[in-house]
């Protein structure tokens, strides 16, 4: 959400940056938003104005009362009495107006970084790096599932019978490899620095609303009925919800967090959920990392967050590129975007495995979360979220890049110790 002084001062920016977002139809809001925003502030100024007289009325109706002049004191008390009976009435208009202006402000895309590529949707997103020589092996790479299969390591018929499609039974070594690289996830981040957090997986629809668009609620958020709790689709959402309405020391700053969570989402859309295999499904989990900071250090932060999943990759042989998402494939709370994608030697084409986003004070805007400075002046942190790793997502690329000719998996040198010291499975 933006400041609402950036349409009042600059409401071309605004609109400008709509366009960029391509999206015309939102464009008519910040007419809408001057339009109340001019009557809230019409009304808060008649509401003042009314305060000063009624205070100074009533300072006046003691010395009426000690000279005796009762029909004087009457009268005031009359007037004091309908000052107060419409300040009522304009304290109501006002939240009325609030809540109207707020409804349009949630909507109204964030202002994207200057060197956001423009495009309409992610088939404009542009490549910025590889990491890696991508390699084709001389033998066939079968699907993901027929590798898990072979290893004995996945059941989805009988996922299939308990939950549905969008489920997995996960087991062997393959259970095994999954855990591995969470550990390894986790002890990565520390060993840069990042505090380890285990998060709650539930959250009050405060926070999914401070944390989120409307649009990417109703189509990740699994609700629980009868209750003012979601389930996470992300540990940034409790993460970053852990601030809420906090007013933090810039000493403090910037917090560091790497957080490990399950993570459910509807995947309402064009991809829907797949039948067989365990790109798009509705449960998972994930190690995140999270980033509350300085403004100013807000974009340095953005690349090492970025760096970091490239190196995680990297330390298992894992060929990846970063991917600049354009402004028409960002949500609306982001600043800028870029995915992480990993090469697939049987599709001979990359594919995302993460998405590292910079925020800007959208968030803490929504959330009420500020930082008082070394000056005493407040103001509003950027938080930044960035996956570190989500298996089995992950898996797939894994598997696909460490397949040996006989069809065993090879275990790169990080993961050994987190799987009994095994070099392969097979």
């Amino acid at each position: 959400m933006i400041d609402i002084n950036l349409i009042r001062t600059n409401p071309d920016l605004v609109r400008e940056n709509i366009k960029k977002k391509f999206q015309d139809d939102k464009l008519p809001l910040v007419d809408e938003v001057l339009e109340l925003d001019k009557k809230n502030r019409a009304v808060i100024q008649r509401a003042s104005d009314l305060r000063a007289q009624r205070n100074k009325i009533s300072k006046q109706i003691g010395a009426m009362m000690a000279q005796g002049k009762a029909g004087e004191t009457e009268a005031a008390k009359q007037q004091v009495k309908d000052m107060q009976d419409e300040m009522a009435a304009l304290e109501a208009q006002e939240d009325e107006y609030a809540q109207e202006i707020r409804k349009r402000m949630m909507v109204i895309p964030q202002i994207i970084d200057p060197s956001v590529p423009i495009g309409r949707d992610d088939s404009q997103n542009v490549e910025n790096e590889r990491f890696g020589e991508p390699v084709v092996p001389a033998w066939e790479v079968p699907y993901h599932i027929d590798i898990m299969e072979r290893l004995n390591g996945i059941d989805l018929d009988a996922a299939r019978l308990t939950s549905g499609n969008g489920f997995y039974y996960l087991k062997g070594d393959i259970a095994r490899l999954h855990s591995a690289i969470l550990a390894y996830a986790r002890d990565f981040m520390i060993d840069r620095g990042f505090t380890y957090f285990v998060p709650p997986f539930m959250i009050h629809g405060s926070v999914v609303n401070g944390v989120m668009s409307f649009a990417e609620m109703e189509n990740m958020m699994y609700k629980i009925e009868g209750e003012d709790l979601y389930l996470i689709g992300t540990s940034e959402h409790s993460m970053i919800g852990k601030f809420i309405g906090q007013l933090l020391d810039e000493s403090a700053l910037p917090q560091t967090l790497t957080s490990y969570s399950p993570c459910f989402r509807k995947e309402v859309g064009a991809h829907g959920i797949e039948e067989r295999g365990v790109y798009r499904i509705h449960q998972f989990e994930k190690q995140e990392m999270i980033v509350v900071c300085k403004p100013e250090e807000s974009m340095d932060w953005y690349n090492k967050m970025w760096q970091y999943t490239v190196d995680f990759f990297r330390s298992m042989d894992i060929p990846v590129r970063t991917l600049e998402c354009c402004s028409g494939d960002l949500a609306d709370l982001k600043v800028k975007s870029c995915d992480v994608e990993a090469w697939s030697p049987r599709q001979k084409k990359y594919f995302e495995v993460g998405s590292c986003s910079n925020l800007g004070d959208a968030q803490a805007r929504r959330l009420n979360i500020r930082v008082k400075g070394a000056d005493g002046k407040k103001y509003l942190p950027h938080t930044l979220n960035n996956t570190v790793v989500a298996p089995p997502r992950m898996l797939i690329a894994f598997l696909e890049n460490n397949l040996q000719p006989d069809g065993s998996i090879r275990i790169p040198q990080p993961l050994r110790m987190y799987m009994g010291g095994k070099e392969e499975i097979r």
